[in-house]
């Protein structure tokens, strides 16, 4: 985008919080018909810098000029007014409310001093529309749908305010293929249409395909800003990260096949149209992967096992005995030893306005308490044991936990049930939306866990982490187990073949395209089962 005039600039931008430095210096151009990436690990000040862009938190120092007049926001509705519009990695819908009620929420249409129905509706349909989401109807309560059909109506809100310039964070990190591949379609129309669109994504490939410029931020500074395309995979990653990286997994022991009983086990496990006979194991020190496309039954599994539903037919073992898990708080109990690490960080797995030392020590409380006396001494060993353990990076121990970045957040979330020592891990997709260097981190924790004789189920979306991770593959299709793959078995080849229900010697070599970074998904029809709230307890 050489010689664009800039819609928007940012200048000598500072902020920060008590003692750490979010940002320092930071400068970005955005130009209009353009989508420009913004790169960097969590906690490289990304956010800020859109929160500042976005009106949400003000800067310290430094200037902001639009249309080549300086501007400052004193809210996030005098940003919307001036054309900026942020669509945040945190939803900000309200969930009984219906969709078109969320489209509208900031400027509902009114007649005679009430709200206008008709009119609400009809510019919810055509938000969802230009949102590529047609098919999410505007009377449906946002509590009621999944959370990639959520994602879409937060995409159709900020559409229906008509921005000069969008802002996306991690915009497509809950969204289904079908859906991605629909919001590039939208964004590539809305960039012909002369909008200006800021891009914030840890998924490589969405940069390739959707970005014309690329800025890099490391520690709340931009230290590169180039045109994409011009630098490879590992150079962006060594400007995010400040040092030489390689993309590797940590290596998996060469193991015997199992002997003893297993830890974990399911004898035809079935639980309404969702889960359909489904029998695995999982024994001491082994990874075993959930694959398939999304929505196959996959979450609604590692609940099952946590005590989560209600009305499952078949049996769990542990340790080869059945058990009956009736609730969250006995699968965590001494006696099974279970923890889950959820899907949704900021709503099932942690309370953003306490503070990391009470998220931290909230689910081993009791391990933790004498005479309903809680054991300050042990619990501050704990927790320093836990923050050195997982490098989580705070300023204190007393900040909310809302305040840390995201990979940090889902560290505390990790660290949090560690605590804990369970000896059966569930993990559902747990590196979405967070860095390269920490997903890295995690993957080395979780072998290292694994080293020590924990059984880890691990769920992903993302096909390298499947074959870079796990001793065993277990893909799911339509609530059942499909296929295992041990060992070298597991490639991606044969995972894009077992998720879509084919044999993989029918697959013409090079005719499947590359697996997006956070692998295949598909929305399932009849849509995602709602959790009970008790589910809440993960």
């Amino acid at each position: 985008m050489d010689g664009a005039v800039p819609l928007f600039r940012m200048e000598g931008i500072s902020k920060r919080y008590g003692g750490v430095r979010a940002l320092e210096k930071a400068e970005l151009s955005v130009t209009p018909g353009s989508i420009h990436a913004i790169l960097g690990e969590n906690g490289a000040g990304k956010s800020t810098l859109i929160k500042v862009m976005a009106g949400v938190v003000a800067p310290d120092e430094g200037r902001m000029m639009l249309d080549g007049s300086e501007v400052s926001f004193a809210s996030p509705a005098a940003a919307n007014q001036a054309g900026i519009v942020c669509i945040f990695q945190e939803l900000s819908l309200v969930p009984e409310l219906s969709v078109a009620d969320n489209i509208v929420i900031s400027d509902p249409p009114k007649r005679f001093g009430m709200i206008d129905r008709k009119a609400q509706r009809r510019i919810a349909e055509e938000a969802l529309a230009r949102a590529g989401a047609a098919d999410i109807h505007p009377l449906a309560l946002v509590k009621d749908l999944p959370l990639s059909r959520r994602q879409m109506v937060e995409i159709a809100k900020a559409l229906a305010r008509k921005p000069r310039i969008l802002i996306l964070d991690e915009a497509t990190s809950a969204l289904t293929a079908a859906d991605v591949a629909k919001i590039f379609g939208v964004l590539k129309r809305l960039r012909s249409e002369g909008l200006a669109l800021l891009y914030i994504s840890h998924r490589m490939n969405e940069i390739a395909e959707l970005a014309d410029q690329c800025t890099v931020f490391r520690n709340g500074r931009n230290v590169a800003s180039y045109a994409a395309g011009t630098k490879s995979d590992n150079e962006v990653v060594e400007l995010m990260i400040g040092r030489e990286y390689s993309h590797i997994f940590p290596p998996r022991p060469m193991r015997a096949p199992a002997t003893a009983a297993p830890v974990l086990e399911a004898r035809k496990l079935s639980w309404t149209d969702r889960l359909d006979n489904i029998s695995l194991s999982v024994g001491a020190g082994e990874v075993v992967g959930l694959g398939g496309l999304d929505g196959q039954g996959q979450r609604e599994l590692l609940l099952a096992f946590f005590g989560v539903l209600r009305g499952l037919s078949g049996q769990i073992l542990i340790d080869g005995k059945p058990v009956a898990i009736a609730s969250p708080a006995k699968a965590r109990g001494d006696r099974i030893g279970m923890a889950l690490i959820p899907e949704d960080r900021k709503t099932e797995g942690l309370m953003l306005p306490m503070t990391v030392r009470e998220n931290l020590s909230f689910a081993a409380l009791d391990r933790l308490s004498r005479g309903g006396i809680i054991d300050r001494a042990a619990e501050q060993r704990l927790i320093d044991d836990m923050v050195a353990l997982l490098a989580i990076k705070t300023a204190g121990l007393d900040v909310p936990v809302g305040a840390l970045s995201g990979g940090n957040q889902q560290k505390v979330v990790i660290a949090k049930w560690l605590m804990r020592q369970p000896r059966i891990i569930l993990l559902n997709d747990p590196t979405r939306g967070i860095d390269v260097g920490t997903k890295q981190e995690l993957y080395q924790l979780m072998r290292k866990l694994a080293d020590q004789g924990a059984a880890i189920l691990f769920y992903s979306t993302d096909y390298d982490e499947l074959i870079g991770c796990c001793d065993r593959v277990l893909v799911l299709y339509d609530g059942a187990v499909k296929r295992e793959l041990v060992g070298a078995e597991i490639t991606e080849r044969a995972l894009i073949a077992s998720a879509l229900n084919i044999n993989g010697e029918e697959m013409p070599v090079g005719g499947m395209a590359k697996t997006p970074a956070r692998g295949m998904a598909k929305t399932p029809a009849r849509g995602m089962a709602k959790t009970p709230a008790r589910g809440a307890d993960a």
